[in-house]
């Protein structure tokens, strides 16, 4: 109706709009030179000073390097992609065998926290702190759609309440796990990383632990919903995902666990999972700030402005895909351009550092609910 790209007046401020994907890629390319992030102030209450989400500079160096470290370490180590596999068999098998009906939202929410609570904490699904947690996340995620009336009561207040209670279970958690002899806990996970860190302060390690708490929890059990949403309306796409798991499969043991050579045969369900974020578009905005004047293609943006890049309208662009609206992942075969037109993990300085993990966690739940069930 405005075009690509369009003047507007959001949160109280003057606002650049832009669903062009080359804008986009350029304000994201340009991040903490051209355009640092800006979120509005209520976020930062709700998400606290040392979040990854709102700093920009030095501090947002350090704290991403710590993890990508994680990230880097984790995403094809045996232990983290045998435990992935055993906590999806560990939901699945709890349908029993006479499940007629999943919540499946609710069940990825589950799965994805408990991956999540393992690898940066060491703490098992079954564990009582487990659902503290989850209950204080819930309120916590909540807020983020909120108004900001800091009343009890209110969702707002409430998520931030929350917030408190789970920065001091972290920090809890800090302290007992300080407490041990020799800082060595069973398998490898985030804390100890942050730990061995010197040039971090505990308020940094928290924000980093709720950070990718968030990340992994909220996005991930989105995107996996999307895909079983969109498949079921796609079945040659799930067959044909089915016939993928099913030749791995008969490659293995009986009992065997999935490997991460397993993992790299898994290409149509990366197709799968692309196309879900293409068509379901888990982010679909940012927000940023013009620091000077800029001009791009004939563009103008005025210092100070605010800039809103909406990642997901080039994703469904009909002078850029054939049929946006349908779920196709075979057009990731078909073109091999398609990868050069979407965002689905963002891009620059600020490109989802946790994407590897995340795909891993979605593949192999993939693998054992299409082998599975119907």
């Amino acid at each position: 109706r405005y075009g690509r790209v369009f003047k507007s007046h959001l949160f109280g401020y003057p606002t650049i709009v832009s669903c062009d994907f080359e804008l986009n890629m350029f304000i994201l390319q340009n991040e903490g030179k051209l355009f640092p992030v800006d979120y509005p102030k209520v976020m930062h209450k709700i998400l606290g000073k040392f979040s990854l989400l709102l700093n920009k500079g030095e501090l947002h160096k350090k704290l991403r390097s710590t993890v990508i470290s994680f990230v880097s370490a984790s995403k094809c180590e045996s232990n983290f992609i045998h435990s992935v596999e055993m906590l999806v068999l560990s939901r699945i098998n709890s349908w029993g065998s006479n499940c007629t009906q999943v919540a499946f939202y609710k069940e990825a929410k589950r799965f994805s926290i408990n991956v999540m609570l393992k690898h940066l904490l060491n703490i098992n699904p079954d564990e009582p702190i487990a659902s503290k947690i989850l209950e204080n996340f819930e309120n916590y995620i909540k807020g983020f759609i909120s108004l900001p009336l800091n009343i009890p009561g209110t969702t707002y207040f409430k998520a931030v309440k929350a917030r408190i209670r789970l920065s001091s279970i972290i920090k809890d958690i800090i302290i007992e796990r300080r407490s041990k002899v020799d800082n060595v806990v069973e398998g490898r996970d985030l804390l100890n990383l942050i730990l061995s860190k010197q040039n971090l302060c505990d308020e940094e390690r928290i924000g980093i632990v709720l950070d990718l708490l968030f990340g992994g929890y909220e996005t991930t059990s989105k995107l996996l919903s999307m895909i079983v949403y969109f498949l079921d309306g796609a079945p040659n796409a799930l067959e044909t995902l089915k016939e993928e798991h099913e030749v791995i499969r008969k490659s293995k043991m009986e009992g065997e666990l999935l490997n991460w050579e397993d993992y790299k045969q898994m290409e149509f369900t990366q197709n799968v999972i692309y196309e879900a974020m293409r068509c379901g578009n888990v982010v679909k905005y940012l927000h940023r700030k013009a620091v000077q004047d800029i001009k791009f293609k004939g563009i103008v943006i005025p210092a100070g402005w605010k800039v809103f890049p909406v990642l997901s309208a080039p994703h469904l662009d009909p002078n850029r895909f054939e049929n946006p609206l349908e779920f196709n992942p075979f057009r990731w075969n078909e073109d091999n351009s398609t990868s050069q037109k979407v965002a689905p993990f963002g891009g620059g300085p600020r490109f989802c550092p946790g994407a590897d993990l995340a795909k891993v966690e979605i593949a192999f739940f993939l693998h054992h609910l299409v082998l599975n069930y119907r």
